[in-house]
């Protein structure tokens, strides 16, 4: 046994290169409409073992950001738009702060407040005029309270504020919206902070998958589309649509302003009529798009900023409304099985799910909930070209694991 013990770590130390230095490099939406998923303590051990360290909220959940407490993980926090009204009031600002930030700032880490999620362009008309000066109320609170250098104030904004996406270096913003985005790019300017901005190329493709490349927007080989005003060649959509963005800032005399992707995805399933919603171009997606963040590269007419990208989302959301892809976006099923293989080994905690939480998915693989590692793709679907070496490693870390989980329980002896 203290044999086949040291044979495996050999193993493991001579591989532990593709096992120990492993990140997805992007950040990730952890996002919590749905009443299947695990506790925040689990979702901490999940995202510690894909070394993850920058997570996006939706809410300010006192659960979560208590789990995460004296953790690596940099939080961005959400003021939910149902809020925007009320806090046009520094007052009522500083409430929210006092109670949903400041308990938590000496323990997790909190460097962001998003205001509001896609107001500009969004159904609800009214909600537009209450953006910036709710924006601005929190930052005067954040000030008031002496925070306003550790936590910065942003909003998140859909693709639907651009008028022209391409060719991307005539990128502008809708003219209807001019009016609100204006002062938001100078208090960007004047506060350092990011602008914000949720990217789907699978909405291209699904709307118009007759003449959208489905390689262009997987970032798959492909010819690319070229700017005719630059010349400058882009093999895939997303980075011409973040270029676009930056064209449209500095149409308004903005430069300088940093453009930071706070949503990006593909779903693993929809309707008859969502093309492109399935688990084999979600997988390339993600995966060809992990890959690109980890070069640390920019775009084409960016190329000395980085782009700064966070996923949608961590898990299924099995109560979101709309069509079957929004509750299809997870890279992970709620017990922690990946719904495709991103390369990269995760553990997540065993779990016991009451009958009122368990909510069966019939579609996704049947893998218990109390599983521990998952690889996928497993033995039997392994394609080639998916790295003989890491799945030996993968093996040999599981097997390592349920050893000494065994003899910790005094279930095997090491004989000498």
């Amino acid at each position: 046994m203290a044999t086949i013990v040291h044979t495996l770590l050999l193993i493991l130390t001579l591989t532990g290169l593709f096992v120990g230095t492993y990140t997805l490099g992007v950040g990730i939406n952890y996002g919590q409409i749905a009443n299947n998923l695990p506790p925040p303590s689990h979702v901490s051990t999940l995202l510690k073992s894909l070394n993850i360290s920058r997570v996006k909220l939706y809410d300010a959940d006192p659960k979560v950001l208590g789990s995460f407490a004296n953790s690596d993980v940099e939080f961005i926090i959400g003021l939910g738009n149902e809020y925007l009204p009320r806090m046009q009031d520094p007052q009522e600002a500083q409430i929210w702060i006092q109670q949903k930030l400041q308990p938590y700032l000496s323990q997790t880490k909190i460097t962001c407040i998003t205001v509001g999620n896609e107001i500009l362009g969004g159904q609800d008309s009214q909600l537009p005029q209450y953006l910036f000066p709710a924006m601005k109320a929190m930052y005067q609170a954040l000030f008031n309270l002496g925070l306003h250098k550790q936590v910065y104030i942003t909003t998140a904004h859909s693709l639907q504020i651009l008028a022209t996406s391409f060719p991307p270096s005539q990128g502008a913003f809708r003219e209807d919206l001019v009016q609100f985005i204006q002062p938001i790019l100078a208090f960007h300017a004047e506060t350092n902070s990011p602008f914000l901005i949720n990217v789907y190329p699978y909405f291209a493709y699904k709307n118009d998958p007759n003449n959208v490349p489905l390689e262009y927007v997987l970032f798959e080989p492909n010819s690319g589309a070229v700017d005719p005003n630059t010349n400058l060649n882009y093999d895939n959509m997303l980075y011409a649509q973040i270029d676009a963005v930056y064209s449209a800032i500095r149409a308004l005399n903005y430069g300088g302003i940093r453009v930071q992707i706070s949503e990006t995805g593909w779903p693993s399933k929809g309707d008859e009529n969502e093309f492109g919603a399935t688990v084999q171009n979600a997988g390339i997606y993600h995966k060809n798009l992990i890959q690109r963040m980890q070069k640390r590269e920019g775009t084409p007419a960016n190329p000395s900023q980085p782009i700064d990208i966070y996923v949608f989302a961590l898990f299924n959301e099995n109560m979101k409304p709309g069509p079957t892809s929004e509750r299809n976006y997870g890279l992970y099923y709620p017990d922690g099985t990946p719904v495709y293989n991103l390369g990269v080994k995760t553990y997540l905690p065993r779990m016991q799910f009451s009958a009122s939480r368990k909510n069966v998915d019939n579609s996704k693989p049947s893998l218990s909930p109390s599983s521990t590692f998952h690889d996928l793709p497993s033995v039997s679907n392994r394609r080639i070209g998916d790295g003989p070496v890491f799945y030996i490693v993968a093996v040999v870390i599981d097997f390592i694991k349920q050893v000494s989980i065994l003899y910790k329980h005094r279930k095997v002896f090491i004989i000498e």
